[in-house]
């Protein structure tokens, strides 16, 4: 793999033109606490909830004028996780004492996928040493060389040190490179399904241009797709592997979108702000046969200067709840990132930096450790493929991609305008997952959490916090609700 240097940019900055109004509504989730907790509610049930408990909350006005509003109009729009919503109904599955596979989570049940034994032990000898002050705001020196390293060896990327800037994890990192590119107005491009950037979008107030992407691409980008939208945008944001559909960005297609982010900047020529690159990759170390992962800066060594690379070491060590984070990028903008991270005090916790540092340098642990854990992540998603594509040849309106990377499965459930036994038509994703959820205790997440519009069947599939048996155990459930569906009589006429 080559190697790269990130330089700092030369484009010259240029004003940017005033944007649009932001309007905000009110937050479309603030029901979920109330709702009850032993029921099953559709999201119109939730609004419905929402409206009827409006006046047990705390009012965003206490008076007439805009003076009088408690919340900033940032907090008062501010979306929720559609996520939760499906993590409500699961609860009050098992509120009733039902057993659920619970496909939603998009982490690692610790009894099954522990961390690295290296990990803990270090932490815990960092806590006996004392290591519990404040560390660098730009993190632990022994933990910035040693992301340099390991990112130099595996990956092919070679940033100085102030090029690389550790946080609470992934989530601080993306929302500085937010925060410091993104101005009120500024388009954001991004592919969808993807995880959080209308959110992101949300609380920085730039303008979201979603860019669907399907099956036949494994739901990823192309130049073809992003090249109408990406003139005069300010950031485009890519993941690979993809949250939430398990796919890849082939190092092809990926080398033709780094080369129209080269040629838009090269348009730009300092009469405009550029555009750069964020790509998350936090689950790179998660891939499964020959799949390989690819790097826009190891293909592309000049698109250096443009591109903002987040890893963590949450997905890849199954340590979700370590928060360590980092960001590797060019040093003007990992500064002003680092001067963030820094006002809003999200600094990843002193002794985990240093048992981290510890675990990247010991490269023969890590691959152990990867051995045993992608071997029983792949053995679950394999049985979940294997389960969909069996059911799919059988006659049934199913399908899944293959498993490529990440700890997820993209399944489709195609069952819009199927009628159920109790006589309900099944018009939407929503009302698809709450018929598997309810008839067969399979809890999956549709696309429409991950910014899809269309109701065409597809869901993710999170296979870290289930056990083989437990996937095993569901599937016949599954085929069997779905046999028991039917078209109406119109359709069948």
């Amino acid at each position: 793999m080559s190697k790269a240097t990130a330089s700092e940019p030369a484009l010259a900055q240029g004003a940017s033109a005033p944007g649009p109004t932001i309007s905000f509504t009110r937050r479309p989730h603030a029901a979920l606490a109330s709702a009850p907790s032993t029921e099953l509610t559709t999201m119109a049930q939730v609004q419905g909830t929402m409206e009827q408990r409006q006046s047990d909350r705390p009012p965003m006005w206490d008076g007439d004028g805009p003076a009088a509003r408690r919340l900033s109009a940032m907090a008062g729009g501010m979306m929720g996780s559609a996520i939760l919503k499906v993590a409500n109904d699961v609860r009050a599955l098992l509120a009733q004492g039902r057993s659920v596979c619970n496909l939603t989570v998009g982490d690692f049940d610790s009894r099954q996928f522990p961390i690295p034994t290296l990990l803990r032990e270090h932490i815990e000898a960092a806590l006996r040493a004392g290591e519990t002050n404040y560390p660098p705001g730009v993190g632990v020196p022994a933990l910035r060389e040693a992301i340099r390293s390991y990112s130099r060896d595996l990956l092919g990327l070679d940033y100085p040190l102030d090029g690389v800037l550790v946080a609470s994890g992934a989530r601080p990192v993306i929302y500085a490179a937010y925060r410091t590119l993104v101005d009120p107005g500024d388009r954001v491009v991004y592919s969808v399904p993807s995880w959080n950037n209308a959110y992101y979008c949300q609380l920085v107030g730039g303008r979201a241009v979603p860019v669907p992407c399907h099956a036949a691409t494994a739901f990823q980008p192309t130049r073809s797709t992003l090249e109408p939208v990406l003139r005069g945008a300010r950031l485009l944001v890519l993941n690979s592997p993809l949250n939430p559909t398990g796919t890849v960005l082939d190092p092809q297609a990926l080398a033709g979108i780094c080369d129209l982010v080269l040629e838009e900047n090269a348009r730009r020529a300092g009469r405009e702000r550029p555009l750069y690159l964020l790509y998350d990759q936090v689950y790179w170390m998660l891939t499964f046969r020959d799949v390989r992962h690819a790097t826009p800066v190891a293909l592309r060594p000049e698109i250096a200067p443009y591109t903002v690379a987040v890893d963590a070491i949450s997905k890849s060590f199954a340590a979700t709840g370590l928060r360590v984070g980092w960001i590797l990028g060019p040093t003007d903008l990992v500064r002003s990132m680092g001067d963030f991270i820094g006002h809003v005090g999200a600094w990843a916790p002193r002794p985990e930096q240093v048992a981290t540092a510890a675990l990247l340098a010991a490269r023969e642990a890590i691959a152990e450790y990867h051995r045993h854990m992608k071997q029983e992540l792949q053995s679950r998603l394999d049985a979940l493929y294997r389960g969909i594509v069996a059911m799919r040849a059988r006659g049934l309106p199913v399908d899944a991609i293959p498993p490529a990377g990440a700890m997820y499965l993209s399944a489709r459930f195609a069952l819009t305008g199927m009628r159920t036994p109790a006589g309900e038509v099944l018009r939407t994703n929503e009302d698809i997952r709450l018929y598997l959820l309810r008839e067969a205790a399979f809890a999956a997440v549709p696309f429409q959490a991950f910014g899809v519009d269309e109701d065409t069947g597809w869901f993710r599939l999170s296979a870290g916090a289930v056990s083989l048996a437990d996937i095993e155990r569901v599937l016949p459930e599954v085929e069997r609700v779905i046999k028991a569906v039917h078209a109406p009589a119109h359709q069948r006429a």
